[in-house]
């Protein structure tokens, strides 16, 4: 498939859909997520874009909805859909249903509808899909306590292209390797003349490095669970609920999942736990160690008298001896026990196992008061922490991004069938609401059994089932308010969603493939000249084209409510006599019915929705339209009313005007 022949998608948009992996597949399938997940292609976006690349594959030339109304049947449909959609993902993949004249795709969609069909709208299965959404890449990995090395330009280039995430660096020999080791708690040197060479700090000679990016950054498979790890978790709950198919084992997932913390941390490592909050705690547990040492050197001092003879105090005076020698003299016990308490409780504080000897060289032995830490012995216990804390945590990605990365394409494959499922559901949940059947296509015309509109403003259990066959033209009559609009509306609607290739809703349904929906509404008052020749012109474009090898449906609602009664009928005959030549189907809502029949040249079918009387000042009405009647209107039967009731005759002399 040409991806720039696709209408709507230029070469920006082209290219980004060649990052996909399978652009091509993607876009015959009408796989919303996975073009969504081309840089800068919002859901939404690639709704239409698949809508666009289905309408190519199936060679069709779009147009099925060729009026106003008529689109409005299909938006209309369209969100009855989406409102039964959990996720947002859902919603903009029934987007790219729409009624189409190619049989092909009429096919395609009536084999999906009839699979989502058989599914069981389970709120646990919507519960658990409140969460699922598409997967994400996640934004700019950067790693800082590792770095790439080699003396290589061409490597260095290659490995700037391959491991973004990283500093790349450029040495010449092993003394730049040592002084970049110093400033990274990793360094992966990418020349095998490196091995065997000695150099203090964590230096790994890996010449393969690129060749699998997981080993040199962990942290770019990390970061993609992390980012969906909420909506991955989501998709595994969904297809235990429904019981789905599993493309992985869900547990094996799910607990390489619970070793990540939102950022990407591996978690549940004790050693790890052990480093990290050593690190945390260093200058908070350096700080108690020296309160320790010099509360003790406190109590001892106060309670001990010490006296110092003159000569003494001369001869310290002399030497130019301070506190620190009065300790060593008065206090050496007492201090060196003060130095080991502030020692063992720094030690103890940070859990220190292989650092505790350099923690001990923290408070040094030479007596003072108050007692202070040795500021360049806790600096190289915080780098010496923090190396081990960051090698012990890219060990750990390594261990956790291996897992993980063998899963990707099972977590992408989990969450789109989650996301499937949702679209199936809707549809479902659409047919059980609406007691929808799958109609059948053929024959001529609309022929409708048990058909109730779920688009009336009232609840759909209140609306009375009605019956109508239709084929070629024929004038609906009715009284007022009888329901004339709604049957059109309904039978527009059972059309569309036959040529979406969805259920409809009646117990049972037939419909004529057409290519053509042409649904006139009421028009808003008698127009002025100018719009009037519009409107003509319009249905004379409609009669002119509708010709044997491009079938149509035309729905017109009152269309004398444009102009004067008297030449409405006309023209109105008019129409219909051109559109019987050409043995379209059409129905025309009308009050001017007889009228109409009166103007035509050819005898016209005149169906009727007839009112059974009045009670109480309300009409009741048989709203399944009663074939070759003109339906009374609801004049003559007030009329006829009086009349039942009048002695004079005056009412009886009304009635025969009719």
């Amino acid at each position: 498939m040409d991806i720039e022949a696709i209408p709507g998608v230029g070469t920006k948009t082209a290219d980004a859909l060649r990052e996909l992996e399978d652009p091509e597949r993607a876009l015959r399938e009408g796989d919303v997520a996975t073009l969504a997940r081309a840089p800068g292609v919002s859901d939404g976006r690639a709704a239409r874009i698949a809508r666009a690349a289905i309408r190519e594959t199936h060679d069709d030339p779009g147009g099925f909805a060729a009026t106003d109304r008529a689109r409005e049947l299909h938006e209309a449909a369209l969100e009855l859909l989406k409102a039964r959609t959990v996720t947002d993902y859902a919603a903009a993949r029934l987007e790219t249903l729409y009624p189409s004249g190619s049989v092909s795709r009429i096919e395609e969609v009536r084999a999906f509808a009839k699979g989502a069909m058989a599914h069981d709208p389970d709120p646990a299965v919507r519960d658990a899909l409140a969460e699922v959404e598409p997967l994400s890449e996640p934004g700019d990995v950067r790693v800082r306590e590792r770095a790439l090395a080699t003396t290589d330009a061409e490597t260095y280039a290659e490995a700037t292209e391959a491991v973004p995430e990283v500093s790349v660096e450029l040495v010449d020999d092993a003394r730049q390797l040592a002084e970049l080791a110093r400033g990274y708690a990793t360094v992966v040197a990418l020349d095998e003349g490196f091995a065997g060479v000695d150099v203090e700090g964590d230096v790994r000679v890996e010449p393969n490095a690129l060749a699998d990016p997981v080993e040199v950054v962990p942290e770019r498979v990390l970061a993609f669970f992390a980012t969906n790890r909420d909506a991955i978790r989501a998709a595994i709950r969904v297809h235990r609920e429904a019981d789905l198919d599993r493309p992985t084992d869900l547990d094996t997932l799910e607990a390489a999942l619970e070793r990540l913390d939102a950022d990407g941390t591996p978690t549940g490592d004790e050693e790890l736990d052990r480093l990290t909050t050593a690190v945390d705690d260093l200058d908070a547990a350096v700080s108690m160690a020296e309160s320790v040492a010099n509360d003790r050197l406190r109590d001892a001092i106060e309670e001990r008298d010490v006296t110092i003879e003159g000569t003494d105090l001369l001869s310290l005076v002399e030497q130019g001896a301070g506190v620190d020698s009065l300790l060593r003299r008065e206090l050496a016990d007492e201090y060196d026990a003060a130095i080991a308490d502030a020692r063992d409780h720094l030690v103890d504080a940070l859990a220190l196992s292989d650092h505790a000897d350099l923690a001990r060289q923290a408070f040094p032995e030479d007596p003072s008061f108050p007692v202070e830490h040795d500021e360049e012995t806790v600096a190289r216990l915080r780098e010496e922490l923090t190396q081990a804390r960051d090698r012990r945590a890219a060990r750990l990605k390594r261990e956790v991004a291996g897992d993980l990365a063998a899963e990707r394409e099972a977590a992408a494959d989990l969450v789109d069938a989650a996301l499937e499922l949702d679209v199936e559901l809707a549809v479902a949940r659409f047919a059980r609401d609406f007691e929808c059947t799958m109609p059948d296509l053929g024959g001529e015309g609309v022929a409708i059994a048990g058909g109730r509109s779920p688009l009336l403003d009232v609840g759909f259990e209140s609306v009375e089932p009605v019956d109508y066959e239709v084929s070629g033209v024929t004038l609906l009559s009715g009284v007022n308010s009888g329901g004339k609009t709604s049957l059109l509306d309904l039978v527009g609607l059972v059309v569309t969603l036959a040529h979406m290739g969805l259920p409809v809703p009646a117990e049972s349904a037939r419909v004529e493939p057409i290519e053509e929906l042409h649904y006139h509404d009421k028009g808003q008052g008698t127009l002025d000249a100018g719009a009037f020749e519009t409107t003509l012109r319009e249905f004379g474009d409609l009669v002119t084209d509708v010709s044997a090898d491009r079938s149509v449906l035309v729905l017109v609602d009152e269309l004398e409510s444009i102009t004067e009664p008297g030449a409405s009928a006309t023209i109105i005959a008019g129409i219909l006599e051109a559109l019987a030549e050409r043995e379209a189907t059409a129905v025309f809502v009308s009050h001017l019915a007889s009228e109409i029949r009166a103007a035509a040249g050819t005898d016209l079918a005149v169906d009727g929705i007839e009112a059974e009387g009045l009670v109480d000042g309300e009409l009741v009405v048989n709203r399944t339209p009663v074939k070759g009647r003109l339906a009374r209107s609801t004049p003559e039967l007030i009329v006829e009313k009086l009349a039942d009731e009048d002695e004079d005759g005056f009412y009886a002399g009304l009635l025969e005007k009719f």
